[in-house]
């Protein structure tokens, strides 16, 4: 017995997905909007959790740039101070008569300059300890521009399907009937080739009094395309064969569900091939509405244009 009886639950379904069956161990959507996995890990402190590398990679550059520079500070202060704990007079071409902060501000310079193995030369260590802690540093100098290195080369060559999903999804009239519609778009001067789409539809029902999560595999009009180089409209059937049949507007205001949609290509780039996901629920479906065109030619007809801020864009359609 379904919780919704407009629920076509003779679709096909999909039983590798990976997401577990019991409803009311999941909160929230599957799938976030960036395609990661909604699912929080708990049970093991962070540092047994978390890939530092990965995370490094992934996180956006601006806040990769900063975490690079707030290291380099951080470090050349920690330095510092204790380079000033010490004592200055260990450090040869500091003033003894300079102030308490312009002789702070010389042993500085002269961490970052040790830690960057610069070295000008008109401060240098004197005595065992102080030679021997700036030896120490000039190891972690070298051992933390060689992990910075990778971490950018990391960053640059990462294969990555550069690929954007439009923001809403749309029920719009298609071939007598309806479909569900999709759209995503190559934003960057790549080359894709052999793309290929899945899209799969996760509800809660209820069944034999209990709630659980089922999946369904939405056939989609066309699977495979040669090359990915224009917009790509998803577009599945909303047939007698699909779960989503019959289905009306109220329903996918009151209906929990998801379409999770997975696209892989090869890139000519990283010669290489490249993965895409995202999702959207119920509520970022847009019912009675279509895409409008996001390429025409140029003025002398000699050039296709594509134009990447009309990926969400979409007008009002009747349907039938």
């Amino acid at each position: 017995m379904a919780l919704f009886e407009g629920i076509n639950l003779t679709a096909k379904t999909d039983r590798s997905t990976g997401f577990g069956t019991n409803s009311s161990s999941y909160g929230g959507r599957f799938v976030n909007k960036n395609g990661v996995a909604n699912i929080e890990k708990r049970g093991m402190n962070i540092l047994n959790r978390i890939s530092w590398y990965h995370t490094l990679i992934e996180m956006p550059m601006w806040k990769f740039i900063g975490i690079v520079l707030a290291f380099y500070v951080v470090i050349n202060l920690l330095f510092a101070i204790i380079y000033f704990a010490i004592g200055i007079e260990y450090l040869d071409g500091i003033a003894a008569s300079d102030s308490d902060w312009g002789k702070f501000g010389k042993a500085y310079f002269f961490s970052a300059q040790t830690f960057t193995t610069v070295g000008y030369g008109h401060i240098s260590p004197k005595g065992f300890l102080t030679s021997a802690l700036s030896a120490a540093e000039a190891l972690i100098g070298l051992l933390s521009f060689a992990i910075a290195t990778g971490l950018f080369f990391g960053r640059f060559s990462k294969p990555t399907a550069f690929l954007k999903f439009s923001h809403n999804a749309v029920i719009a009239p298609y071939e007598g009937i309806s479909g569900l519609m999709i759209r995503m778009v190559p934003f960057k001067n790549t080359n894709f080739t052999d793309a290929e789409a899945k899209m799969t539809l996760g509800m809660s029902i209820e069944e034999n009094g209990e709630m659980i999560n089922k999946f369904y595999t939405l056939d989609l009009e066309m699977q495979k395309v040669s090359s990915l180089n224009l917009s790509w409209t998803l577009v599945h059937p909303i047939n007698e064969q699909s779960p989503l049949y019959q289905l009306s507007k109220s329903d996918f205001k009151t209906i929990h569900g998801e379409i999770i949609v997975y696209v892989k290509t090869f890139d000519d780039m990283f010669s290489s091939t490249v993965a895409a996901r995202t999702s959207y629920v119920f509520e970022e479906i847009v019912y009675g509405a279509k895409f409008i065109p996001m390429y025409t030619r140029n003025f002398d007809h000699s050039k296709t244009i594509l134009d990447l801020d009309k990926l969400n864009e979409f007008v009002p359609a009747q349907l039938g």
